[in-house]
């Protein structure tokens, strides 16, 4: 991917993964626009990184989808990288009875919403010179953490789609990447101080470095064993990573 004289729009932009990734694709040139729920959020960052907009957007809501892409597509009309972000993790269990709006707010938000602005935008994107979709996974696609389980199947579903969108698009200008973080320092599940996460700055440094290359699998380091988990003892792996995350982290 071309780092920097690209349109960006980035979901979920006001926080977490999402401003880092914004704030580092800003400073190497490029013109980005944030979205997300909390105008707050937003305006911060915005205010913080003089040249950044942003538009209000809840990735929920296939109205709100279908009113952003369309400020888009005519305030913006150079928009060539769209980076599916925005998602949302709860602790669930899976061994008992799930609260039924969990399950709805976490599929709508973490696979519906990236699927739906995915199409909205995609024929924009196919008149572009060169563009890029990126869809934000996670290595829990692939190696479930098990009190999270409907977020975990969210990830691996997203996978699935990212692999049939880039078959779908593989005649076109559109490049589909999948950025499959590990665990990192953001506010998801209050890991900000959380030793066993990656540092924040770090996994977007990796992240700019790998986006760089011709990969269509952004992965740092750290995430790469995860990944590369499945396979026929892969049901034992993932019992040993879950019991595991279980045991308190060991404090340096």
């Amino acid at each position: 991917m071309n780092l920097n004289g690209n349109t960006i729009f980035i979901t979920g932009g006001g926080s977490g993964i999402g401003r880092a990734l914004a704030e580092a694709l800003h400073k190497l040139g490029n013109k980005v626009i944030i979205s997300g729920r909390r105008a707050g959020h937003l305006a911060e960052t915005t205010e913080a990184n003089p040249g950044m907009e942003s538009i209000e957007l809840d990735v929920s809501y296939p109205e709100s989808i279908r009113r952003a892409a369309e400020v888009l597509v005519v305030k913006y009309p150079a928009l060539n990288v769209l980076i599916n972000n925005a998602g949302i993790m709860e602790i669930d269990d899976a061994s008992t009875l799930i609260d039924d709006d969990l399950i709805s707010r976490t599929i709508t938000t973490n696979l519906m919403g990236p699927i739906r602005l995915t199409g909205a935008l995609v024929e924009h994107m196919k008149k572009q010179e060169s563009a890029t979709i990126l869809i934000v996974s996670s290595v829990l696609g692939f190696t479930p953490m098990a009190m999270t389980a409907v977020y975990s199947s969210t990830k691996a579903a997203l996978h699935s789609y990212s692999q049939s969108l880039r078959f779908k698009l593989r005649h076109t200008s559109v490049r589909v990447l999948e950025v499959i973080p590990p665990w990192v320092r953001t506010e998801l599940l209050n890991s900000s101080e959380e030793p066993r996460a990656m540092p924040l700055d770090d996994f977007i440094r990796d992240t700019v470095v790998a986006l760089a290359t011709d990969a269509d699998e952004i992965l740092v380091p750290r995430a790469k064993f995860l990944r590369d988990q499945q396979g026929s003892q892969e049901a034992s792996f993932v019992n040993s990573f879950n019991e595991q995350l279980e045991q308190p982290p060991v404090l340096a």
